[in-house]
């Protein structure tokens, strides 16, 4: 029975259409990957499914008893959010939100259910540690355990993969198919990674700029459009590679400064060069009409020159020549009052 049926759905943003004359059906126990070019309207989509954005048109209805606050949902990680600063505990516990309503507390049994997913997906250990101390792959495991007490019917997930090692990507596919195979619980996943929703999925949503497919996996291998996902995955890729070429090398070019001995380092890649620096504050002092020169005083008019600080480095001390001077001139005193 169908959990959710999309029905001449257009999605999009102030008016603009990204997706037009959408139709597809997801039925129970099913593993749908959805796979498009960047910027086609795949994250939008799931938005759309869990009500957080409006359809321009069409509608999306459910089915077999399924409600909007069952769906669990995984969605991609930002910087911030990997450095949040809660437990493990906390962070699953906050899938029960739809379960509290508005009281404002856990009960037994919701803090029961979250001991079980973390066992389920072996996080359990971590679960009094801070969820930002945590690697990658175990904070995507926790976002998957924190799903997981928002449902046991549909789970939605934006990437789960992105970013990952080879080996944790492999842990995390089976882990979904684990969910899906043994606990019957309906798959939605968005993916760039076509070789594992080949493996995984049993059907396929191609979102592209010239239309869309739908269908089972054994369909969608024989059709024009797995082939031109492919080959605009392959430059997309090879865009990719070229770029973080290009930028490591621009880093290995530039000049390295030195520190003393034994010690130099390299600008990050976004630090201006010292002259461009010195270039753009000359620039804004020119502009608010600031008179630099009178607030630098050059070593000649301190009476500092390089020559007194060599001088200076070779006797073991640093002082200004008027110190040394003046203390120069009390010893030629005391000798003179010795003699």
């Amino acid at each position: 029975m169908a959990q959710l049926t999309a029905c001449d759905l257009a999605l999009g943003y102030d008016g603009q259409a990204l997706i037009e004359h959408l139709n597809f059906e997801v039925n129970t126990g099913d593993y749908l990957v959805i796979v498009g070019e960047n910027g086609s309207g795949k994250t939008t989509l799931m938005k759309t499914i869990l009500g957080l954005v409006p359809p321009l048109s069409g509608e999306i209805k459910t089915g077999d008893g399924l409600r909007h606050t069952e769906i669990g949902y995984l969605p991609q990680q930002t910087v911030v959010q990997r450095d949040f600063p809660a437990s493990v505990r906390e962070i699953v516990l906050s899938g029960c939100q739809a379960r509290v309503g508005l009281r404002p507390f856990y009960r037994r049994e919701e803090k029961a259910l979250a001991a079980e997913a973390m066992a389920r997906l072996g996080v359990d250990i971590f679960a009094d540690k801070c969820y930002r101390d945590l690697s990658g792959g175990q904070q995507q495991r926790v976002l998957l355990a924190r799903a997981l007490c928002a449902t046991r019917k549909l789970l939605l997930l934006d990437e789960p993969v992105s970013g990952l090692d080879p080996n944790v990507t492999a842990e995390m596919y089976a882990l979904i198919d684990e969910l899906n195979k043994k606990d019957g619980i309906t798959v939605i996943m968005i993916s760039h990674d076509l070789d594992s929703a080949m493996k995984y999925a049993s059907h396929i949503l191609h979102i592209a700029g010239n239309g869309v497919f739908f269908g089972t996996r054994d369909d969608y291998l024989a059709s024009e459009e797995r082939g031109i996902f492919l080959a605009l995955e392959s430059r997309r890729l090879e865009r990719k590679k070229i770029r973080n070429t290009d930028q490591a090398g621009a880093y290995r070019s530039q000049p390295r400064r030195h520190y003393g001995e034994g010690h130099s380092v390299r600008p990050s890649s976004t630090e201006e060069p010292i002259g461009a620096q010195r270039t753009q504050a000359g620039k804004a002092d020119a502009a608010t009409g600031a008179d630099v020169s009178e607030n630098v005083t050059s070593e000649a008019d301190r009476g500092f020159t390089s020559a007194d600080m060599r001088e200076s480095e070779a006797d073991g001390s640093l002082t200004m020549p008027e110190e040394r001077n003046s203390a120069a001139g009390s010893g030629a005193g005391e000798e003179k009052d010795h003699a």
